[in-house]
């Protein structure tokens, strides 16, 4: 006989309770001694008559409810309908899930009674953080209650020959499965919660499952149980027809107990008589009252658990590979539970209080006018219906699974009120103008979804066989499989354009874009979906991929950027403030690898922005990945025709049928951005400065996205020369450049600005240099600034700004700057101005995301208002709260503000960029830094030098390094303020005893190979030594970097590929 070791130590390495090892014992040792489970129909008889709670005459007695908890299952994710998140998530009625109205029918009992009934949910492993997040973004009084919670536990799966502990390297946690909701007292026990209950004077509990929101806490009922004195209490209803394959309550022949046989215990040639809903009268809603001190005394007779029958169900090791090792899977249920209280009664209930889901008849019938939801948020038969609910048979093949029936629901939800029984085989689409009433047959023998007529159909058979179908507007689902490497990074994906030019590619991952934005629960069909791009090579094929893919995926209406082109800044300007409501954007697609060369043989990328404006969570991102490490196919409407994206205007595409129609917008490139854009600055102000005869400025967009925004701006608006716009007109490579606006890509520019690569002046002879010169990148987010023969570092220029805040009318009519925040190897310059100006400042991992939370803190998650807001990165990124995005225009138009308000009187001299970077130094002292970026390394090198440098971090605390002595050697991990969310291993950081730094980073943006960035910073306070140069000054600590890193042992190299 198999032995059960393997299995204690696998549950004892999780930390599972002992109670919950005992059980399953229990349970394995049931299995592997020949038991099946299963209940033979010639040892049982079926129930007898119970007592009606319709016929309970006891007066309600609120007294109980001090000591009564009610208990919701919430362990289940649903995957038999193809969900892989908590199934009470479901969106039932309206916009409400059942955890909405499971928390509302708390609170109007609590209002009702007067009371805080007591409230808890079993989550398991598997939906305790979807179902916490979500309570905490809705109902935040829930989520902060003590022992809300308590986890259903986890067992092995089992290999089906072995029964030996089943392994999948691919996922680790697919060794592990749920124990059934029988779990329910192994876990009460193995918490502790039992105990505590006990403690604080609880006797009754009500359990349901969470997917039924007819159970509610029931005070007749409460008292009928109370005054029986039994020790546990099942609820049942009549079967139907409906009911006919679940299980059912009956009476043990050998001992006269009632116990439960559920269809996993019913042998083949038993099903007629399991289903005979005449013999076997009454099933198990899962409604059950418990006795907890009853089941503490039975769990200290069995040594710590209930012994419950087994249910074994064979499945595969990876749910989603039918291919994977084969296993069984044991369960108990806790109806089952009956069986082992002495005493143990049954009551019926009526109809109302059941009303689950368990597949997708269920939904649509919930869904529907069949249903209403009462005053105490309950979910009952509409009144209309006559007590008898319509009978639903729609294509269980075709219908199994969610996404499927949301498919055919596009068009809204049918009435169902006054149907009677409604049978459909093949694929449909419904809508909400179809009323069906009485007897009605639909069939489709097609392949193609076809649309239901609006209108009444009543006692009728319907064949939309030959109907019209969708045309142009068909989805059809296109086979593929995982791709590797499809993870995001922090500022999407990217990669050479011929990878996103391969077979699927580009389809994969848009697909499971899609896959999951809608799992987060956005509807794409309300809404618009934006689309827009830096221009690169390949941007408009991609374009009217994801036209095409979008349409079969749902979206309605898409707004795509003028000849394909939306700024980063500007496509989150476009989310957040483009209207009308009704069209508002709920998420952009954009189509850049921002700052990396363009062109056949360089970089592609691509990003997904949600309904803020801000780059996709790492939530969202992390479930972007995972679909496509197990997608199979990907939905796309081939013949969906091109759009002619180089004009502005409207394309309606209908279906031949007249069903659905889709709506492809080319809207303006600038309008949005600029207009925001009008409200923050003083454009006026701005206009007098560049006025001036004595002021010239050069913009240097580098061929990339921002030419067409400079050209509005500065040309358009504030009537200054074209030739202030350098490499304006967008070209798909860029025009050979590298659009990333440093000192070293940058070149052009530099020169004009009489400078080198280092940042120092060179020889211009007579040739007069510009006041004010600026560069882009190729998605426009990002900014370089430089005066006459002068840098400002990225950092310095973050600082300036906050300090001038108030001269910028945004931050001024809003009453001030509040928050500042930089990414952690960003040079601590602004944390000296926030100090000064009492400013809130944050030091947060590099990427924009988390600058977006920050800004959101209020808004989205009902937390600190830290806006107006500015914030920052050392990679040439800066912006503010206007929009989620770094914003390249708005950090140029931020410094002519300040240079404007500095330079009021046209009669005095000029006060130049140069001026006021060295009276800031002056008043704050002078942050030396620079940046050297090793490009293109081996990323196996480079991740094996990063290790190193975490493995060592302990022993190089407190070394001393040449005239450094290292404080702390660390890796950076940072907690949200605002989510708690963690993020680990954000830079190996070297914290100097006198305040200096040295960070190391490993980038994961880059198309190919690696990039080791490596971040010195010095502060030097002594005013005499402010006008060093930047290499003089942090040349000792530069060495100690390289000491530290031993980047040339790893990487073969010491010599940067750039230095900011």
């Amino acid at each position: 006989m198999a032995s059960f070791d393997a299995c204690r130590t696998k549950m004892e390495g999780e930390g599972i309770s002992q109670s919950a090892i005992s059980a399953f014992e229990s349970t394995f040792n049931s299995l592997v001694s020949g038991n099946t489970g299963m209940i033979p129909e010639s040892t049982i008889s079926p129930s007898p008559d119970l007592v009606s709670a319709t016929s309970i005459n006891l007066e309600a007695d609120t007294s109980l409810l001090s000591q009564t908890v009610v208990l919701k299952l919430n362990g289940g994710l649903g995957t038999g309908m193809g969900l892989d998140k908590a199934k009470s998530l479901l969106k039932v009625k309206g916009d409400d899930t059942f955890l909405d109205l499971t928390a509302k029918q708390i609170m109007k009992m609590r209002e009702d009674f007067g009371t805080n009934v007591k409230f808890m949910l079993m989550n398991s492993f598997s939906t305790s953080s979807d179902t916490l997040e979500y309570l905490q973004s809705r109902y935040p009084e829930f989520a902060s209650e003590e022992g809300l919670e308590m986890l259903q536990n986890k067992v092995p799966k089992l290999d089906a020959k072995t029964y030996e502990p089943a392994t999948c390297e691919s996922n680790p946690s697919n060794e592990w499965c749920p124990p059934g909701h029988g779990d329910l007292y192994a876990a009460l026990v193995g918490s502790s919660r039992l105990e505590a209950l006990l403690k604080d004077g609880f006797k009754y509990m009500f359990v349901s499952n969470s997917d039924n929101l007819g159970a509610t806490l029931d005070l007749k009922i409460l008292a009928h149980f109370a005054q029986s004195d039994a020790p546990f209490m099942m609820e049942c209803c009549e079967r139907t027809e409906n009911d006919k394959k679940g299980g059912h309550l009956a009476v043990r022949n050998s001992d006269g107990q009632l116990i439960l046989r559920e269809s996993a215990m019913c042998a083949d040639e038993d099903e007629p008589a399991f289903q005979d809903i005449t013999k076997h009268r009454f099933f198990n809603t899962n409604n059950l009252w418990i006795r907890l001190d009853k089941l503490n005394e039975i769990v200290e007779k069995f040594g710590g658990f209930i012994p419950l029958p087994m249910i074994m169900n064979s499945k595969t090791v990876d749910p989603k590979d039918d291919a994977s090792q084969a296993v069984v899977q044991l369960e108990t249920a806790m109806g089952a539970a009956i069986e082992c209280f002495e005493g143990a009664s049954a009551i019926v209930v009526p109809r109302t209080r059941f009303a689950p889901v368990k597949k997708c008849n269920d939904l649509l019938l919930l869904r529907s006018d069949a249903y209403v939801v009462t005053d105490d948020f309950r979910m009952i038969l509409n009144p209309a219906c006559g007590g008898v609910a319509p009978v639903m048979a729609i294509d269980s093949k075709k219908y199994k699974l969610v996404d499927k029936l949301e498919a055919a629901l596009v068009g809204g939800i049918p009435s169902l009120v006054n149907c009677k029984r409604l049978t459909i085989k093949g694929l449909v689409r419904m809508g909400k103008a179809t009323s069906f009433v009485g007897d009605v047959s639909v069939v489709n023998t097609s392949d193609e979804a076809k649309f239901i007529p609006a209108g009444e159909i009543k006692d009728t058979k319907l064949d939309l066989t030959d109907s019209p179908g969708l045309g142009a507007l068909k989805p059809t689902a296109v086979k593929s499989g995982p791709i590797d490497g499809q993870k995001p990074g922090t500022s999407g994906l990217r990669k050479k354009t011929k990878v996103f030019m391969g077979e699927n590619y580009l389809n994969n991952f848009v697909q499971s874009t899609f896959d999951a934005v809608v799992a987060s629960g956005t509807d794409l069909s309300e809404g618009s979906l934006v689309i827009g791009g830096d221009g690169r090579y390949f941007n408009d094929t991609a374009i009217q991929t994801i036209i095409k893919m979008g349409v079969a995926n749902g979206v309605k209406r898409f707004w795509i950027g003028e000849n394909g082109l939306l700024s980063t800044p500007a496509v989150s300007a476009v989310i957040r403030e483009r209207g009308p409501v009704w069209q508002k954007a709920y998420g952009a697609f954009i189509l850049t690898a921002s700052h990396n060369p363009g062109g056949p043989e360089e970089d592609f990328g691509i990003k997904y922005n949600c309904e803020n404006g801000g780059p996709a969570p790492e939530k969202v991102t992390d479930e972007i990945y995972a679909n496509t490490t197990t997608i199979k196919s990907y939905n796309i409407c081939s013949d969906f025709p091109e759009i002619d994206i180089g004009k502005v205007g409207s394309t309606v595409v209908k279906s031949e049928d007249g069903s659905a129609e889709a709506t492809v917008e080319v809207i303006s490139a600038t309008e949005a951005h600029v207009a925001l854009l009008k409200t923050i600055f003083d454009f006026d102000a701005i206009k007098a400065l560049l006025d001036r005869d004595d002021f010239s400025l050069v913009y240097d967009t580098m061929y990339g996205v921002n030419g067409p925004y400079a050209k509005a701006i500065l040309i358009d608006e504030l009537g200054q020369a074209e030739s202030t716009c350098m490499n304006a007109t967008p070209k798909d490579d860029f025009g050979g450049l590298h659009a990333d606006p440093n000192l070293t890509y940058a070149k052009e520019l530099v020169e004009i600005m009489g400078l080198n690569r280092e940042g120092m002046k060179i020889d211009v002879g007579d040739r007069k240099v510009p006041s004010f010169g600026a560069a882009a990148d190729g998605d426009g987010d990002r900014n370089m600034i430089l005066g006459s023969q002068f840098f400002v570092t990225p950092s310095d220029s973050l600082a300036i700004i906050a300090a001038y805040a108030d001269v910028i009318p945004f931050f001024r009519a809003q009453g001030g700057l509040k928050g500042v925040a930089r990414s952690m190897p960003t040079s601590g310059a602004v944390d000296l101005v926030a100090k000064d100006l009492n400013f809130d400042l944050f030091e947060t991992p590099t990427g924009w995301k988390y600058f977006g939370n920050l800004m959101d803190s209020k808004d989205i998650y009902g937390g600190k208002d830290y806006t107006p807001f500015i914030c920052g990165e050392e990679s040439f990124g800066t912006g503010s709260n206007h929009v989620r995005e770094k914003d390249g225009i708005w950090a140029v138009l931020a410094w002519l503000s300040i240079l404007a308000s500095e330079n009021t009187d046209a009669s005095k001299p000029l006060v130049t960029v140069e001026d006021i970077v060295k009276k800031h130094w002056a008043k704050y002292g002078r942050n030396y830094y620079c940046r050297w970026d090793f490009e293109g390394v081996d990323g196996v090198s480079a991740n094996a030098m990063m290790d190193k440098m975490r493995s060592d971090s302990e022993s190089n605390t407190g070394r001393t390094v040449g005239a450094y002595t290292i404080a702390t050697a660390d890796d950076f991990t940072y907690v949200d303020p605002v989510d708690g969310s963690v993020s680990k291993k954000q830079g190996i950081r070297f914290l100097m005893a006198d305040g200096s730094r040295v960070i190391f980073r490993l980038s994961g943006t880059a198309g190919s190979g690696a990039t080791v960035r490596m971040y010195i910073e010095q502060y030097q306070p002594d005013k005499s030594k402010l006008e060093m140069s930047v290499s003089d000054a942090l040349d000792n600590l530069v060495k100690v970097a390289l000491e530290l890193c031993d980047i040339k042992t790893f990487c073969g190299t010491e010599t940067p590929t750039v230095i900011t």
